[in-house]
């Protein structure tokens, strides 16, 4: 196979003495610059009894640093918008603004780089913010708490175990200020972060502007990742939920995966895309509309750095039994690993995901969050060759996958019931 389409994105990319990575994406057809500071750090960094302090931080960040108060209103006052995510692997956050502003931007990534403002009064504040916000998406909203269940269904070992916001909101509400400064001391560095910037700005001057800002930084030990590997799965899981107060009642399937940078992760994307991707996928065509057995069902994957998961998720209409919600979909998984799709289903397939990309790659902060995440996973370049990997993948490399991931004795199942 041949590419079809080939990214071209060209990125110039620098080390600064205290370990900070720096790349650059000119972009002179416009007047906007996207400014990008992706953390190595996630919640598969965190202790068992201290989760959610990544999440913790991506709120902390924004509480104020040695020489600002207020990060919102002075992006706000320069034009700009900003905004941040954590997942297991990586905390991110990213401002767009007016290129002539570019400097406001840096100025305030570097400042809680350096100095954030981490007192009892800051620590306070963020943490009744977190547990308000745990309470409201995780105990108060039906099915909130599918990922504390199923993390832990899935794994044993590694720390994909708890979700991003955490396993236990007492983690958060006991953290005391010692345990937190030592969080951000170790993490929230240069030697762990990679700035990218995007926009109409020149190289050499975005990276003189770089350094005065980020060169006095003081670099923190290396931190070096040293993760416990989940086992093998050798039996199927099951757990029973029941709550009268469900709307409907819910199935999840989920199956142990290969890593990100895995030869086969791209395979298993499109087999998602097989199952789930739109109206001419099996599922939709099959169960959601020629059976109305669900109101709705999906299949999509963590896409997570180390050893990830396949997850089928599906909400039932009224009267449909889990039991039998399952036999249906376990057919429509028997047939996608008993016989390879056509060539005509994987080019639409393949030209969905072409197409996706082609149109991420247009915008400033699209290039800016994916050449971070790329640098993060090892090398920044993977974003001009992520089309050809999806295009390289065989109708045979999608059977492949289906019949290795979908193994009766490797699925976890959890079932959210409104009665017995």
């Amino acid at each position: 196979n041949t590419p079809r389409i080939v990214s071209n994105i060209k990125f110039e990319k620098y080390t600064l003495d205290n370990g900070l990575k720096v790349i650059i994406q000119e972009d002179m057809s416009t007047s906007m610059v996207a400014v990008n500071v992706a953390y190595d750090v996630g919640s598969r960094d965190e202790y068992p009894d201290r989760t959610g302090f990544a999440h913790l931080f991506e709120h902390l960040m924004f509480s104020g640093s040695a020489h600002i108060k207020d990060f919102d209103t002075i992006i706000q006052d320069a034009g700009g918008e900003s905004n941040a995510f954590t997942n297991a692997d990586v905390t991110n956050f990213h401002v767009v603004l007016p290129v002539q502003n570019i400097e406001t931007a840096l100025w305030l990534e570097s400042d809680r780089m350096a100095a954030l403002n981490i007192n009892k009064r800051s620590l306070k504040t963020q943490q009744k913010v977190v547990i308000e916000e745990f309470k409201e998406t995780c105990l108060n909203e039906p099915f909130g708490d599918m990922w504390h269940h199923l993390s832990a269904l899935c794994y044993t070992k590694h720390p994909y175990q708890w979700p991003t916001i955490g396993l236990d909101m007492n983690h958060i509400a006991d953290a005391t200020i010692e345990e937190v400064k030592a969080f951000y001391h170790k993490f929230y560095n240069p030697s762990q972060a990679t700035i990218v910037v995007s926009g109409g700005i020149k190289a050499e001057t975005l990276l003189s502007l770089v350094k005065k800002w980020f060169d006095d930084i003081e670099p923190s030990p290396d931190y070096s990742r040293s993760l416990p590997i989940e086992p093998t799965q050798t039996h199927a899981r099951y757990q029973r939920i029941i709550d009268p107060n469900l709307p409907n009642d819910a199935l999840y399937m989920a199956f142990p995966m290969c890593s990100r940078l895995d030869k086969r992760y791209h395979a298993t994307d499109l087999l998602t895309d097989v199952l789930a991707e739109g109206r001419s996928s099996r599922f939709y065509k099959r169960l959601l509309k020629g059976m109305h057995l669900f109101s709705t069902i999906d299949a999509f994957i963590s896409g997570s750095n180390d050893p990830g998961l396949l997850i089928i998720e599906a909400k039932m209409m009224p009267g449909v039994k889990p039991s039998a919600a399952m036999d249906v979909i376990w057919k429509e998984i028997d047939d996608v690993c008993n016989t390879q799709i056509s060539d005509e289903e994987l080019n639409k397939l393949k030209n969905n995901v072409e197409s996706s990309i082609a149109f991420s790659d247009v915008n400033i902060l699209n290039k800016a969050l994916s050449l971070a995440y790329f640098e993060l996973l090892g090398d920044a370049s993977m974003i001009n060759t992520e089309a050809d990997r999806y295009n390289r993948v065989t109708s045979a490399d999608i059977q492949a996958v289906a019949r290795e991931i979908f193994d009766r004795d490797k699925v976890n199942v959890l079932v959210y019931e409104r009665e017995e």
